[in-house]
C-alpha cells in the first residue's frame, strides 16, 4: 500500500503499526521515528524561517485573514507517488494541511486515494486514532495491541499517583501572545495527577491575558510551545520569567512539546508520564532530562 501522511502524529502511528515501508510521502515536520526523514516530503511550510513566536503569530493571522495557505502541498509529488491512502486532519488549520486542500488536490489530479481524517480532541480519542488508522490499513490487530498497551500505561500511571495531592497546573502552548493548551493536554495533566488551570479537556487552545495567568496562581507552569523542542521551550520559559509574567511562586518547567505533548500520537502517553514525574517525583521518579527541564 502506498501511504502519504500529512501529519507527524499519523506518521508515528503508521510506523508503530509496522507500515514504515508503505509510507511514501510525509511532511517537512515528520521527524519521528528517524526513518521518516528518508521519505519524500510532499508538504512544506509557507512561513518564513527564523521568526520569533510573536512574528509567527502575526504572520499566521495575516495569512489567515487574507485566505492564504500556511502550508504548501506538492501536487507534483503527490501525482508521482499516486498514493492509495492519505492520512490528514481537520483539527487545526495552523498545525497542518487542511483536509479541504487535500480533497481539492485529489480531485484536480484525478487521484483515487482513500482519505482518512483524524480529529482527536481528547486523550481517549488520540489513543483511539491508532485503531482508526489500523482499520484503514489492514493492521487492526496490531492497532488493538498498541491501544491496549497505551491504556495499560495510563492505568498504571493512575495507580502510582492514587491518593497524592493534586497541584494546579497551567500548560502554555504559546508565549507571544499567551495561549493555554487545550484539546487532549488537560487530559494529560489529569492522568498525571494535576488539576488543569485555564483550559479544559476537549476544548480548543485559546488566548489568555498574562494578568489572568498570574491571577490563576498555578502551582506549576509547564511551557510546551507547539513546534518547539526542549531547548526552544526552555528559552521561551526563561523569557516569560524574565518579563515577570508568571505566578511568582509557581515552579516553571519546559517540556519537549513536539515529542510528547502537542502531536496527537502514541507518544502523548509518554507526555503524561513526564508530567507525572514533574508533579510527583516521589512516586514517579525524576522526569527524563531529554524531555523536561526545570527552569525555575
Amino acid at each position: 500500500m502506498r501511504i502519504v501522511s500529512l501529519l507527524p502524529s499519523a506518521t508515528e502511528i503508521l510506523f508503530d503499526l509496522g507500515l514504515g515501508d508503505d509510507v511514501v510521502g510525509v511532511t517537512f515536520e515528520c521527524n519521528w521515528p528517524p526513518a521518516a526523514r528518508s521519505k519524500r516530503i510532499v508538504s512544506t511550510s509557507a512561513l518564513p524561517e527564523g521568526l520569533s513566536p510573536g512574528e509567527i503569530d502575526a504572520v499566521v493571522k495575516e495569512r489567515m485573514a487574507a485566505g492564504e495557505d500556511l502550508y504548501r502541498l506538492d501536487r507534483g509529488a503527490l501525482a508521482e507517488i499516486d498514493p492509495e491512502l492519505i492520512v490528514t486532519q481537520d483539527l487545526c488549520a495552523v498545525c497542518a494541511i487542511d483536509v479541504s486542500e487535500v480533497d481539492d488536490a485529489i480531485a484536480y489530479l484525478g487521484c483515487a486515494a482513500t482519505v482518512v481524517t483524524l480529529d482527536p480532541m481528547t486523550l481517549d480519542e488520540v489513543i483511539d486514532s491508532v485503531a482508526t488508522v489500523g482499520a484503514a490499513t489492514g493492521t487492526a490487530e496490531r492497532g488493538a495491541e498498541i491501544v491496549a498497551s497505551l491504556r495499560a500505561r495510563v492505568a498504571a500511571l493512575g495507580e502510582r499517583i492514587a491518593g497524592a495531592a493534586r497541584p494546579t497546573v497551567l500548560v502554555l502552548e504559546w508565549t507571544d501572545p499567551a495561549f493555554t493548551a487545550g484539546h487532549w493536554v488537560p487530559d494529560l495533566v489529569d492522568v498525571a495527577g494535576g488539576e488543569s488551570v485555564l483550559s479544559f479537556a476537549g476544548g480548543k487552545s485559546h488566548g489568555v491575558e498574562w494578568s489572568a495567568i498570574r491571577e490563576a496562581d498555578a502551582d506549576v507552569v509547564i511551557v510546551a510551545p507547539c513546534g518547539f523542542g526542549l531547548d526552544g521551550a526552555a528559552e521561551l520559559a526563561a523569557g516569560v520569567i524574565a518579563r515577570d509574567l508568571l505566578p511568582p511562586a509557581a515552579a516553571v518547567w519546559a517540556i519537549d512539546a513536539d515529542a510528547v505533548i502537542v502531536r496527537p500520537g502514541p507518544r502523548v502517553v509518554e507526555g503524561a508520564e513526564a508530567i507525572a514525574a514533574i508533579l510527583h517525583p516521589d512516586r514517579c521518579g525524576d522526569p527524563d532530562p531529554a524531555l523536561a527541564r526545570r527552569v525555575r
